[in-house]
């Protein structure tokens, strides 16, 4: 009867345990090509407002945050998650707004209220982008 048990409860905790250590599924990996978008769309994450690529064929980008052009070579795709997610666990006093945290917010318009920014996808889409940029190229 015991090893019946700790059989049955390995069947659901083995897939359960990979599903922790690799993450919830997505509907599709990240898309660099739409994280690009995402980047400089001026209703999405408008990234070009306050940063710089030098990669990037674009007009007006902007100064007040850091150059990003070689972030894909200094910061991986948890840190750049995580940055992106909610900057102001690194940087409390940061102008970078929070893309996929909705709580704890001021000044949010209402349509934006009690969500995110940015959906799990288009996080996706930015971070495979983000890991794009090196000075090397795209």
């Amino acid at each position: 009867m015991r090893l019946a048990r700790l059989a049955a409860d390995a069947r659901f905790l083995l897939p359960l345990g990979l599903w922790v250590l690799l993450g919830a599924p997505h509907a599709r990996a990240g898309d660099p090509e739409a994280g690009r978008a995402v980047f400089i769309d001026r209703e999405r994450g408008h990234c070009l407002l306050c940063h710089q690529v030098q990669q990037l064929d674009a007009p007006f980008q902007g100064n007040i945050g850091p150059d990003l052009s070689n972030v894909g070579a200094r910061l991986d795709a948890r840190m750049l998650r995580d940055r992106v997610t909610d900057p102001t666990r690194f940087n409390p006093d940061t102008a970078m707004p929070a893309y996929h945290r909705s709580d704890g917010l001021n000044q949010v318009m209402t349509r934006y209220a009690d969500q995110p920014v940015l959906d799990a996808q288009e996080l996706d889409d930015l971070v495979a982008y983000l890991l794009t940029l090196t000075t090397s190229g795209e």
